[in-house]
């Protein structure tokens, strides 16, 4: 029996998390012949992901540059997987998300007419230019898709309300859950003394990310303005602030924060600290999209501050409220949650929309059962 041919393509952390337990699960079994490439969109935290889930790669485009635009991102990466697509041949070529890397990938798996499978299909935010440019990274991945695997029901809702096909769309799960299940440890301890010496049972540790370049300019102020108050109205908050390279998003942390006590600036965490950091703290506030997915997983309410989301189901299971981007609700909406305890038991009790942690068997099935069994599309 002929291996069905998968060429797995992923470039930055975040879709190193997700695709990893594919990755596993795929190597694993003998009716695939799988290949791993990445093109390292994003260098160093990409290489960290590698390491704790031991993918070694069988091609690295290593394409990251300083200062890099998106346009160069798009053709270095598809000048490089051009190569990699005609030397392998895949049958199938596995995309995960939105980033630029994706684009890229499904736009060359078209040109070489190989069936494109995109993991976590169907995220939108309703707006073009938000998340930039991550949405429209992801609507044009689905113009060229083959195999939608949409994480969540409403995923796939927006993908039949754009009128793809329904026996090509397929509710899975998110692969994130399937990653994130595997390296908790609720005796985890910290290579940093410093996160190790905080005080998880007694105070409320808020942990933030933030470094949306629609975010960056006033709307970043307002955030860190509200974390600002916060902190000064109530001693028994710290925050933690693992901030981004990003030197624009630094300089305002720099001006709003400066060096108040309470807010702990520290620099990027491997994903598994940063999960266990996830898993211990009090709250998430954030304007990322996949901690909106792992922190319902471990029971932390998050707030997202934006102005939309393309993860809406976590806003209606009542795991994650919409914050927006003006200091005043923000700071209202905090402190609802630091002082109403029955409101933060609501939300971290929840029921966690993302899946079962078996997203990847899913996917898998999914394209082995369309492979051999030749099921028509």
């Amino acid at each position: 029996m002929d291996k069905l041919k998968v060429l797995t393509v992923f470039g930055t952390r975040p879709e190193g998390i997700k695709m990893a337990p594919i990755v596993k699960v795929l190597n694993e079994d003998n009716r695939f012949l799988q290949r791993v490439c990445v093109t390292a969109q994003h260098r160093d935290m990409l290489d960290q992901v590698l390491k704790i889930f031991d993918i070694t790669p069988d091609y690295d485009l290593d394409i990251f540059q300083h200062g890099q635009t998106l346009t160069q991102i798009t053709t270095r990466a598809m000048e490089g997987l051009e190569r990699i697509v005609k030397e392998f041949r895949p049958d199938v070529l596995l995309v995960q998300g939105d980033t630029t890397t994706v684009f890229a990938g499904a736009l060359v798996g078209f040109y070489h007419q190989v069936k494109i499978g995109h993991v976590e299909a169907g995220l939108r935010s309703g707006n073009l230019y938000s998340p930039y440019p991550e949405e429209a990274n992801r609507k044009m991945t689905g113009v060229l898709t083959h195999y939608h695997f949409a994480p969540t029901k409403e995923a796939a809702g927006n993908l039949l309300m754009e009128n793809y096909p329904p026996e090509k769309i397929f509710v899975t799960g998110n692969t994130v859950i399937d990653s994130l299940v595997q390296v908790i440890d609720d005796s985890y301890i910290f290579e940093d003394d410093f996160l190790n010496s905080l005080d998880y049972k007694n105070k409320k540790i808020i942990l933030l990310t933030a470094h949306r370049r629609e975010n960056i300019g006033e709307p970043m102020v307002n955030i860190f303005q509200a974390i600002k108050r916060i902190v000064e109205d109530n001693k028994d908050i710290e925050v933690v602030y693992p901030i981004h390279l990003n030197p624009n998003v630094r300089s305002i942390s720099d001006e709003v924060f400066g060096d108040i006590d309470r807010i702990h600036i520290i620099e990027p965490l491997d994903y598994l600290p940063f999960a266990n950091l996830i898993n211990m703290c009090y709250l998430v506030i954030t304007d990322s999209g996949g901690i909106q997915e792992e922190a319902p997983t471990l029971g932390k309410p998050v707030l997202v501050v934006r102005k939309e989301t393309e993860r809406p189901e976590g806003i209606e299971a009542g795991t994650a409220k919409l914050a927006g981007i003006f200091e005043d609700d923000i700071y209202r909406m905090i402190s609802e949650l630091i002082h109403d305890s029955k409101l933060y038991d609501e939300m971290a009790n929840a029921v966690n929309p993302y899946g079962d942690g078996r997203a990847s068997e899913k996917i898998r099935d999914i394209l082995i059962n369309d492979h051999f069994n030749n099921n028509p599309f």
